[in-house]
């Protein structure tokens, strides 16, 4: 058994404790990296320890304690109130704005972690306000960013445009990349959307049934749905939890009052106005300046920490340690595989095959698995080289070959062990860890499981690019 195989398959061990016990993942894939790094594939300790993601480290606790004093100040709340405000009673608009919001920011250049970093808190605030699952809306938000993603101006869409370049793609394919990325994205966002309320609003109607004495509302939110994703071990400990969340016996659960009865007024305040001021520097910075998210996060935090000192220790609170172990720990892991040359077998593998139209498959394949464990920019940078000499095959279309390396290698960004589905995790409530944590490394498999295949049909066999 080769060093390669057995270091994947601790990984896929590390997996299987996480998710079946409550030992923390990324805590065993830590351990892991330095078991099989240093003891099995000779590396020194500090090689292993190199490959700590530290940028995702401080991108994942600066958007964190930011978006800590955002909700500490009050802000979501204001910003939900304006968009609920335009939604009015029309629900469905909800998921619109929000995906649409999101799309913008991406498409103009903000780097995907800080659109879904800006986005979420309040969509997921309105998520709740609405009855909305709030994981259809971090589903709908990370889609929107994928939307908008591959414009010319997103590193995204830079780093494709390179290699429609050097393939030989006409001026035209860079809009054509871009169109084509943000259909696909919002088609999936709506079945994204579809599928999650159609599972949970199911639970919902088992779940809740009227006893003497209890009334169900007709606005009834996912507090009671979500249960639809929760381990039965966690219901039991659950029980009689704060909110009314859970409750001791499946049938004794009250349904909420209804949720929307129209906006409750949230007042604008200066500290509010400050910390709006804030997130527009934030995406200025980012986008503009080229500063790093996490940097970005932790400086307009301390300003505004100087600025009400009290806001500091109800926020670094807030800061999700567990899902930060969690995602470090795996991507730790991953950066050590490349560093032993476990990846760049699979990279040699594809190579060597002769039909270019299955090359381009499995490289979307490949692309996709590695994407949901590391950072996708990285992912496109490092498969750049194999995807040139397929895309410039004459038989193949280069567009269409780009298109669905691009899509299949964003499309997982939803894991939560890649920067956005940490950042959805981080947006969730505390209660909602684990339920987030499971729902989105399942979205992720069946996204890695269908995305690459359709993709490659659509764009590289029928030739639509």
């Amino acid at each position: 058994m080769s060093l390669s195989l057995i270091a994947f398959l601790v990984l896929i061990a590390a997996f299987a404790l996480g998710s079946f016990t409550r030992i923390n993942a990324g805590l065993v894939a830590t351990v892991a990296a330095f078991g099989v790094g240093a003891l099995v594939a000779g590396m020194p300790v500090k090689d292993v320890i190199a490959q700590f993601p530290s940028g995702l480290f401080f991108i994942l606790v600066g958007a964190t304690l930011l978006f800590g004093i955002v909700r500490v100040t009050g802000t979501i709340d204001l910003m939900a109130y304006w968009a609920e405000r335009l939604a009015g009673r029309r629900r469905l608009l909800v998921p619109a704005l929000m995906f649409l919001l999101t799309a913008v920011l991406a498409s103009a250049g903000a780097f995907t972690p800080a659109a879904i970093a800006i986005v979420a808190p309040v969509a997921l605030a309105l998520g709740t306000r609405f009855g909305i699952s709030t994981l259809a809306m971090g589903l709908v938000i990370v889609q929107g960013a994928n939307a908008g993603a591959f414009s010319p101006v997103n590193p995204f869409g830079v780093l494709a445009n390179v290699m429609l370049d050097e393939a030989g793609g006409s001026g035209q394919d860079t809009l054509k990349l871009y169109i084509y990325c943000f259909v696909f994205n919002a088609i999936l966002a709506v079945l994204a959307y579809a599928a999650v309320q159609t599972i949970m609003n199911r639970r919902h109607a088992r779940a809740v049934e009227p006893t003497p004495g209890t009334t169900e509302g007709p606005g009834a939110t996912e507090a009671v749905a979500e249960t639809a994703w929760q381990d039965p071990r966690e219901e039991a400990e659950a029980a009689g939890t704060q909110g009314g969340v859970l409750t001791a016996a499946p049938q004794t659960k009250v349904a909420p009052k209804p949720t929307v009865e129209g906006p409750v007024k949230v007042d604008v305040t200066p500290m509010r106005v400050l910390t709006l001021a804030g997130l527009v520097a934030l995406l200025v910075l980012t986008t503009a300046f080229g500063l790093d998210v996490g940097v970005a996060s932790l400086v307009i935090a301390l300003v505004l920490i100087c600025v009400k000192p009290a806001v500091q220790k109800p926020a670094v609170e807030d800061i999700p340690w567990s899902a930060i172990i969690l995602v470090t720990g795996i991507v730790t892991y991953v950066g050590m595989l490349e560093a032993m040359g476990a990846l760049e077998e699979l990279q040699a593998g594809i190579a060597s095959l002769g039909n270019s139209s299955v090359a381009a498959l499995i490289t979307s394949y490949v692309v996709g698995i590695v994407s949901a464990f590391a950072s996708t920019t990285g992912t496109l940078g490092v498969i750049s080289p194999i995807v040139t000499p397929i895309a410039t095959d004459p038989l193949l279309s280069p567009i269409g070959v780009v298109t669905a390396i691009a899509i299949s290698s964003s499309v997982v960004d939803v894991s939560p062990m890649s920067t956005s589905g940490a950042l959805l995790m981080a947006s969730a409530q505390p209660k909602d860890e684990r339920l987030f944590f499971r729902a989105l490394l399942l979205w992720a498999i069946a996204m890695i499981g269908v995305v690459p295949l359709l993709v490659w049909f659509i764009f590289v066999q029928l030739g639509l690019g």
